[in-house]
């Protein structure tokens, strides 16, 4: 079974896959559009683990778009399975509608959407589209009840002891231990889990034998039902539902209402769309899964060939548990791109191969993600940046349409999400503090800033603890500024005299680390010392016992221009 290989070279992987599926597609159909495929099951809340689903094909069509080729990325919308388990957070009254396909359940409470699948399809559409993700969508409801697939069930209906013979054999095979990759806690297992799409099925035994398709009751719509005949010359079949006691006799040939079971239905769409290329999680890889059996079906009962693709690994996320405490349950790709720009999320995804793990980051770690990012941005823009990594930061910024929308001042990430802390949503005293930053070039608008800024604010105001918010003194602690020694008087007014002086984020910066090499006997641009640092730690939580009643707080540049220059003096005791 071919499976695109994973190197461990450090050179763009993406590029690798494009090279060896083109290979493989020119082999399979010469002349025709490449075509990749992802699936997602709406039965959920779709994750950031289920983004990879599709990311890992997107990036590889795009990189087949740019070297003029026509391909195809088939994402199918599996809404015609069946509803499982109603999620966290919803009336347990939806476990009336287990059993039945994902599109004839009613969307939760309050959702302007038509049904269940309807619904949490929206969200991933909406955030695929910020991502930059072209993809030809197919809805497998649509396709099952229009007879699309009506040829293929009655093939794989003729050919049920030919599936069964090949299902059988993993059934009495042994599985090995499936690899764990570990989760950090009990939410994320949750999203290792998966959307909830297709389970392994492999079809019933019953009063007909092994049969590779389910009816959906024509009373209760559910799929408890039992096929009581089948006659393979009129294609009459005969169901009872154990839910609701419905019985009827239909003709397959004509019957639009039901669908294949999974480990049948998905080599089933491999042949029929032609797909080259997909990848499949750690789920679906161990031995008589439904990607290793799919494998074994889809040439001897459909004519087709299985995609060559690789496994994807386990995506964590960075804050997971305060996540999961503050939304109840696991993020998706629109929760991260309320805190972070489309282009960081990409170059995540792209920057890592399909078979090492990553993390995503609603913690203190997407300051140092971000920081991360913009420095590849830089050395991109001075050249000095490695091939990969240049491959990576390409792929992430734009696609084969062009560059995505972005932020036309891209300032820290860290700095916007300080002054959001400390402005509390308040625009104009963002933008008065964002203008101080640097004088030379000074902001006039906050929009030269967003979207990166609504995103840093958004995560300040939903996900930093309120303990951790930065919340400004009213009045000076006398208390403490009686209490300082004649060293501590002295880096107060050192630092208090340079204000006017070094009043941007760059002179300030200097100022704040200057004053204890001052008051050491050194130059403000010495080489600090492990004594130095000693000295400057203790005069930074100085300032932040007297400016915020804290040890720690946001970056003291970017807080003291926050503060502003008056209110730094009235506190301070200048």
């Amino acid at each position: 079974m071919p499976i695109v290989a994973q190197s461990n070279e450090t050179t763009d992987w993406v590029s690798r896959f494009a090279d060896e599926v083109i290979e493989e597609s020119e082999r399979r159909a010469p002349g025709k559009p490449v075509v990749v495929a992802s699936g997602l099951s709406p039965s959920g809340p779709i994750h950031l683990g289920n983004l990879r689903e599709v990311m890992t094909p997107h990036l590889v069509a795009d990189e087949i778009r740019r070297r003029g080729r026509e391909v195809r990325h088939v994402l199918s919308w599996d809404d015609y399975d069946r509803y499982r388990k109603v999620p966290a957070g919803v009336d347990e009254g939806w476990a009336e509608h287990i059993g039945k396909p994902l599109t004839s359940v009613p969307a939760p409470a309050g959702s302007p959407h038509a049904n269940w699948a309807e619904h949490f399809k929206a969200a991933m559409t909406e955030a695929l589209a910020a991502l930059g993700v072209d993809y030809d969508g197919i809805s497998q409801t649509a396709q099952y009840t229009s007879g699309t697939y009506r040829e293929q069930v009655l093939h794989a209906v003729r050919h049920r002891a030919d599936i069964d013979a090949i299902l059988a054999q993993y059934r009495t095979r042994k599985a090995a231990p499936k690899k764990q990759q570990k989760p950090l806690d009990e939410a994320e297992v949750e999203a290792a889990e998966g959307s909830g799409a297709a389970a392994e099925e492999d079809g019933s035994s019953g009063v007909v034998g092994y049969f590779p398709y389910k009816p959906y009751c024509g009373g209760c719509e559910k799929d408890l039902t039992t096929i009581t005949s089948y006659d393979d010359d009129t294609t009459e079949l005969a169901y009872t539902c154990t839910a609701c006691g419905f019985a009827e006799t239909v003709r397959l040939s004509e019957f639009n209402r039901g669908k294949l079971v999974w480990k049948v239905d998905w080599p089933m769409r491999w042949a029929y769309e032609g797909v080259v290329f997909e990848p499949s999680g750690v789920d679906h890889s161990s031995p008589g899964s439904s990607f290793q059996v799919g494998g074994q079906i889809v040439g001897p009962i459909f004519g087709g060939r299985q995609p060559i693709g690789p496994m994807y690994a386990f995506v964590g996320i960075s804050g997971m548990a305060k996540m999961s405490s503050s939304k109840g349950g696991v993020p998706t790709p629109s929760d991260a791109l309320e805190i972070m720009e489309p282009q960081l999320l990409r170059w995540l995804y792209a920057r890592r191969r399909p078979n090492q793990s990553f993390k995503i980051a609603f913690d203190q770690e997407i300051q140092r993600l971000y920081d991360e990012w913009d420095k590849l941005g830089a050395k991109v823009a001075d050249g000095t940046v490695l091939p990969a990594d240049a491959a990576a930061h390409a792929r992430a910024v734009g696609t084969a349409a062009g560059p995505l929308p972005a932020t036309a001042r891209p300032l820290p990430y860290r700095t916007l999400a300080s002054v959001a802390d400390i402005t509390g949503g308040h625009d104009d005293q963002a933008l008065r503090i964002l203008g101080d930053l640097d004088p030379e070039r000074p902001l006039s608008t906050l929009d030269e800033v967003r979207p990166r800024f609504d995103r840093a604010e958004t995560w300040t105001l939903r996900y930093v603890p309120a303990e951790a918010r930065t919340v400004v003194r009213e009045e000076p602690d006398t208390a403490l500024l009686a209490s300082l020694d004649a060293p501590g008087r002295d880096s107060l007014r050192l630092l208090l005299d340079g204000l006017d002086a070094h009043w941007s984020l760059d002179g300030l910066t200097g100022l704040v680390y200057g004053v204890p090499k001052v008051l050491a006997g050194l130059e403000p641009d010495a080489k600090p010392t492990a004594e130095l640092k000693v000295a400057q730690r203790e005069f930074f939580v100085l300032l932040y016992r007297l400016l915020v009643s804290r040890d720690t707080g946001p970056r003291l540049p970017t807080l003291l221009l926050a503060v502003g220059a008056e209110r730094v003096r009235k506190l301070l005791g200048g």
